[in-house]
């Protein structure tokens, strides 16, 4: 990292899995934090190591998954179920700025890696906590249950369909983007005191925070949102999709007045501006299927290109249905793109927590294979060679590791 990075100097040590704390270590990492990622010797490390897809080289070291979340990370595995291995956890939180942890509440106190614990050994350390439903309930937290229980999945469908889950973890994006926040608030207010503090997001909670107007047209119209597929229930047309006479699935984005008229004029269909079902927005979403049938017949007689160029010199707002492929041949997109050699796998490439510009982040490192930094990080605690082979010897780390075998001798 370039020592002109924001975060340069930072110190982070990550007790978090899957998703969301990780993400949250990759977006400290790409502004220049030390990022040491704790993985457990027992389970390979994280489990999205794991998840991968069929299609995946397995002699690659870094899944698709994996690399989501951990650009930009140093990889230690500690066995902290052992006494050894949560004192090796203790001199590492004793030397952070910041611990990011995802423990399931009263695990954490069980280990005593609690936010308690650590900072009244270290009273500077900001401890960012994840968990799912809040410190009360222990319950575990998954993405796809987070987005049941918050409406998400009752919102997400078509109307005749049944509820359906986002293709991605929004949920988890959604709290780590809470929990950096709280992070860079809490390093503001310890530059002013000098002192640090536990921070804490639930999964649930980052999550109904996001329903936004759909929270609010219950709240305050007492409506009960219903699915609508890619329908807005508020203005019309919005989100709508027309299929184009090539084929090609077009998204309109009509927020004002202005917008309505100048398209349709683009469409050629000046008459529905002058009739009283959509002669403004409430009109329109009162009427939305008589509308909708009208602009599918003028949006079939357009092809991609033309309905581009009308559009776009009319100043109304669209875009094209992409897939993956077409996603990333856009140049705006591109530039953004992290990339880094992988020994044995050659160049990976990634997608940013950090897309703001303004600051000089420089680039991370590519996501770190399992164990691939431990004796690095244990020489930097200051341990010797005896107290290495000790650690192997009481089962806290599991050595110098090459595909998953530990070294015997950790002085080689």
């Amino acid at each position: 990292m370039s020592g002109s990075a924001p975060l340069a100097g930072l110190r982070v040590l990550e007790l978090a899995s899957i998703l969301a704390g990780p993400v949250t270590g990759q977006f400290l990492a790409e502004l220049g934090a030390d990022v040491v990622k704790v993985e457990n010797p027992a389970t390979g490390g994280d489990p999205t190591r794991s998840w991968r897809l069929r299609q995946e080289d397995p002699a690659n070291p870094i899944g698709a998954y994996f690399s989501c979340a951990n650009w930009g990370k140093r990889s230690i595995a500690l066995n902290v179920a052992v006494p050894a291995g949560r004192a090796v956890v203790h001199d590492l939180a004793r030397a952070a700025d910041v611990v990011i942890a995802s423990y399931k509440p009263g695990d954490d106190v069980k280990l005593g890696l609690d936010p308690a614990t650590l900072c009244a050994e270290n009273p500077r350390l900001i401890y960012a906590q994840i968990s799912a439903y809040g410190n009360a309930d222990p319950r575990p937290g998954f993405d796809a249950i987070i987005q049941a229980e918050s409406g998400f999945t009752y919102l997400n469908g078509e109307a005749d369909g049944p509820p359906v889950k986002m293709p991605v973890a929004l949920m988890d994006l959604l709290a780590a983007h809470q929990l950096k926040e709280a992070i860079l608030l809490a390093l503001l207010v310890r530059e002013r005191t000098g002192a640090g503090r536990h921070v804490h997001v639930s999964l649930l909670e980052a999550a109904v925070a996001s329903l936004a107007n759909q929270a609010s047209n219950y709240l305050v119209a007492g409506v009960v949102p219903e699915r609508m597929g890619s329908e807005h229930p508020n203005i019309a047309p919005y989100g709508s999709i027309f299929r184009l006479g090539d084929g090609r699935e077009l998204v309109l984005a009509v927020g004002t007045e202005r917008q309505w008229q100048n398209m349709v004029q683009v469409i050629e269909r000046p008459e529905l501006a002058r009739d009283p079902r959509f002669a403004d927005n409430v009109g329109r979403v009162a009427h939305r299927q008589a509308l909708r049938d009208e602009l599918e017949r003028a949006f079939a007689a357009l092809d991609g290109t033309e309905a581009a160029r009308r559009l776009g010199a009319a100043g109304v707002p669209f875009g094209f249905v992409n897939d993956m492929a077409a996603v990333f041949q856009q140049p705006t997109v591109r530039q953004r793109l992290l990339q880094a050699a992988v020994p044995g796998a050659g160049t990976l490439q990634g997608v940013p927590t950090f897309v703001a510009d303004g600051f000089a982040a420089g680039a991370p490192s590519a996501p770190p294979p399992f164990n691939a930094h431990g004796r690095q990080i244990l020489r930097e605690l200051g341990y010797g060679d005896e107290r290495l082979r000790e650690l192997i010897e009481q089962g806290a780390w599991p050595g110098d590791t090459n595909d998953g075998a530990p070294s015997a001798d950790p002085g080689q």
